[in-house]
């Protein structure tokens, strides 16, 4: 039997961060992953440049049943010290937008990074290694597995959520958790791709790939970043935000020309402009292709009229449809898309400041199998730190 002080279930980042945490205590600490490969998830985040974390974390970002739950954690292992990380390790990054910040290069430097930082502290990690029975004993944990048998102190369950099941994305975390009698909340795909109704899906065929500046707003939420016409549906940033507040049969609102006053524009222009169509003004505004798709779709009988001949009633009718555009979802594009699992374990059963069930001792939960979600932007990463790091000086 293989005895050691830690074991972590899951090389992604909370794991191996926590690995690092609690290697640097002097802790013998085996990282064991079922995939073929370490860190799958981080290579591929941000389009293949890991966007690590953001210069703006707040708690505002994180949603869970427990809002007050990833203060802790947040404010005790925050994005500067990740930053001072990467930078020690002279990873080249810059600020893309709205304080995200991404590799220069690719996300294996962050990969590696962790890796480096593993070896140097003496953390074993293995990949190819699945779990089949884990038994709780007088001494910790007994793991039984296809690479043999594991006897730990503390064991971490870093397994992640059911997001991007190609990446090796399973419910095992859960399983852990209702095995030793821990609450699990219902989980819910999120920062996901929303789909269409099949006529809806027909209407916009020809706008796929088509982008524009929107809001978008659902139960009390809304975020102003780019909206993507897909052949599914919709996706792009504002609406993988809204959608982790959506939930199936609600009704998002999109407002397509967040700078302007519609009515009142296309008022002046019926004063200063009196010939001009109104696809002509839309097209001011949006692509040629987006003005008349839109204009064809909602206001057929007059887009091609002089805006003189178009009455207030329809003009009214115009800057409600564009800038207050109801529309119901079929659904979303579920897990295989999903960036992030919202809900899991429930984390009013683990401490904050540890990261231990509160019931079972030496059984630690961090990073997205718990009941904490973020933002897109680089926020569910700092998670993976903060939350990795903060059980590392425990376990």
């Amino acid at each position: 039997m293989n005895k050691t002080d830690v074991i972590i279930i899951g090389a992604g980042a909370a794991g191996l961060m926590c690995a690092i945490s609690a290697g640097n205590r002097g802790r013998g600490v085996v990282v064991l992953d079922h995939a073929n490969k370490v860190g799958k998830k981080i290579l591929m985040s941000g389009g293949g440049r890991c966007n690590f974390t953001n210069l703006d974390i707040q708690p505002e970002n994180y949603i869970s049943h427990n809002p007050h739950f990833c203060k802790s954690a947040l404010s005790r292992y925050t994005q500067w010290d990740f930053i001072a990380m990467v930078e020690k390790h002279n990873i080249a990054y810059h600020e893309k937008k709205l304080g995200q910040l991404f590799c220069d290069n690719k996300s294996k430097d962050i990969l590696n990074m962790l890796l480096d930082e593993c070896a140097d502290c003496g953390v074993e990690v293995n990949s190819h290694c699945s779990i089949q029975k884990i038994t709780k004993n007088k001494s910790g944990f007994k793991l039984k597995t296809t690479q043999g048998v594991w006897q730990c102190e503390s064991l971490v369950i870093a397994t992640g959520g059911l997001s991007i099941p190609k990446m090796g994305a399973t419910g095992f975390g859960y399983e852990v958790a209702k095995q030793f009698g821990i609450k699990v909340l219902t989980q819910q795909a999120a920062l996901v791709p929303f789909t269409l109704i099949e006529k809806m899906k027909g209407d916009f065929t020809d706008l796929s790939g088509t982008s524009v500046d929107v809001i978008a707003s659902c139960n009390g939420q809304s975020f102003r970043e780019n909206m993507l016409f897909t052949h599914r549906g919709l996706s792009g940033p504002a609406i993988l935000q809204i959608s982790s507040y959506w939930q199936q049969g609600d009704v998002i609102i999109l407002n397509l020309l967040p700078e302007i006053d519609l009515f009142k524009h296309l008022k002046l222009q019926q004063k200063n402009k009196p010939n001009i169509q109104l696809n002509t003004i839309l097209s001011e505004f949006f692509s040629k292709k987006l003005a008349q798709t839109l204009s064809g779709l909602w206001f057929k009988s007059f887009y091609h009229l002089a805006v003189a001949q178009i009455s207030d009633e329809q003009l009214k009718q115009v800057a409600v449809q564009l800038q207050q555009w109801q529309l119901k979802p079929n659904g979303s594009e579920g897990y295989r898309t999903a960036e992030v699992t919202k809900g899991g374990i429930d984390s009013h059963e683990v401490s904050s400041k540890t990261f231990a069930s509160n019931n079972l001792k030496g059984l630690y939960f961090i990073g997205e199998v718990l009941d904490v979600s973020a933002h897109l932007g680089g926020y569910n990463f700092q998670w993976a730190w903060s939350s990795g790091h903060a059980a590392g000086q425990f376990v």
